[in-house]
C-alpha cells in the first residue's frame, strides 16, 4: 500500500515565496532570501528559507489544524526541552491564510543534519542519553486546554480495528513470520493496565523520521503535529523505532524508574502498531519499509 495521501492544493515556490514576501516582513530580508524545496510529509510541505529557517504548511484539511497546535504549544516545549541539549521547532512566525492558500503555516528554526533514517543504528546509540532526557522535560503534566488526538496518548484499544486490519493486510506477505511477535506485544500492550496519571505532554509521532542528527549526535526532534497530552507509551516506543539492543538499553537506563512495567509494556505495543503501519503503507516510501523491517526484528528477535 502506498505511504503518503495525496496533497490537496498545489505548493509550489511561488506561492511559499508570496506568502513569505507578504506576511513575514517582521523577519529580516525574508522576502529576498534563498528558498527551496525539502520535502513532503504526510501532512506538510517544508522548504528551506535562507540559512535559519523552514518553512512548513499543510499538504491537506485534515493536517491544517496541527500547525495551529505547534503555534500554540511549541515555545513551551522548546524551552523545557532545551535542557537536554536538544532542538525543536518552535515557530518564529505564524503565518495566515493568503494568496490563495487557505491555511496557516509557519516559519521555524531550521536545524542541519540528517534525519535518523539515515543514520546506521549503531551510531544512534549515541542519542539514547538526550533522547531519554528531552523525555524526561517533555512528559510532565498538561494544562486542560491541551491539544487534542484522538489516537496519540489515547488507550490501546482505540487502534484495535485498524490493527487487526493491518495484520490480515499482512499476513500473505513476506513479513508473515514476523507477525505472530507484533501480536503478541500488542495483545499483552491491550491487557496491561491504563495510564492512570494525569495526561502528560507527548510529541505523538516520535521515530527516526522525525529525528535530526549528525551521526551520533541527536541535533533536534521536529515534527509535533500530532502533540498532545495522554499516555506516554506513546512516545516511549522509539526505544524499539530507533535504537538496536545496546541503544534501546542505554535508552531505558538514562529513563531510570520514572516508568512503570505496565508503561513498557503498553510502549512495546505502540511499537508493534507502528511497525505495522510501516511495512504496511510504504510501498512508496523505502527509507519507511526499512525502518519497519528493523523494527519487526527489534521487537520479535
Amino acid at each position: 500500500m502506498p505511504d503518503k495521501p495525496s496533497a490537496e492544493v498545489v505548493i509550489d515556490v511561488e506561492l511559499v515565496r508570496a506568502l513569505v514576501s507578504s506576511q513575514a516582513t517582521s523577519i529580516a530580508d525574508s522576502g529576498a532570501l534563498p528558498l527551496s524545496h525539502v520535502a513532503d510529509g504526510w501532512d506538510c510541505s517544508v522548504w528551506r528559507l535562507g540559512e535559519e529557517y523552514a518553512v512548513r504548511l499543510p499538504r491537506r484539511a485534515l493536517s491544517a489544524p496541527l500547525v495551529l497546535h505547534e503555534q500554540d504549544v511549541l515555545a513551551g516545549i522548546a524551552e523545557r526541552i532545551a535542557v537536554a541539549g536538544v532542538g525543536v521547532p518552535a515557530p518564529v512566525f505564524a503565518g495566515r491564510p493568503g494568496c490563495g492558500y487557505p491555511w496557516s503555516w509557519s516559519i521555524v528554526p531550521w536545524f542541519d543534519g540528517q534525519t535518523g533514517l539515515q543514520i546506521d543504528p549503531e551510531q544512534r546509540r549515541g542519542w539514547a542519553r538526550p533522547l531519554a532526557e528531552a523525555l524526561l522535560a517533555l512528559h510532565v503534566p498538561a494544562p486542560p486546554d491541551h491539544p487534542v488526538n484522538p489516537v496519540r496518548g489515547a488507550p490501546l484499544a482505540v487502534r484495535s480495528a485498524a490493527v487487526d486490519a493491518r495484520f490480515v493486510s499482512l499476513s500473505g506477505r513476506s513479513v508473515h513470520d514476523g507477525l505472530e511477535g507484533l501480536r503478541r506485544w500488542w495483545d499483552a500492550a491491550l491487557a496491561a493496565p491504563r495510564w492512570s496519571g494525569a495526561p502528560v505532554w507527548i510529541h505523538g509521532d516520535l521515530h527516526p523520521g522525525n529525528l535530526v542528527a549528525e551521526g551520533t549526535r541527536l541535533v533536534a526532534i521536529i515534527d509535533f503535529g500530532d502533540v498532545t497530552a495522554g499516555d506516554p507509551a506513546y512516545d516511549l516506543a522509539v526505544a524499539w523505532l530507533a535504537f538496536d539492543a545496546v541503544g534501546r538499553a542505554s535508552f531505558v537506563a538514562a529513563l531510570a524508574d520514572r516508568y512503570d512495567a505496565a508503561t513498557w509494556t503498553r510502549a512495546r505495543g505502540w511499537a508493534a502498531a507502528v511497525t505495522l503501519i510501516f511495512l504496511d503503507q510504504s510501498d512508496d516510501n523505502p527509507e519507511y519499509a526499512a525502518l519497519g523491517a528493523q523494527a519487526l526484528i527489534a521487537l520479535t528477535r
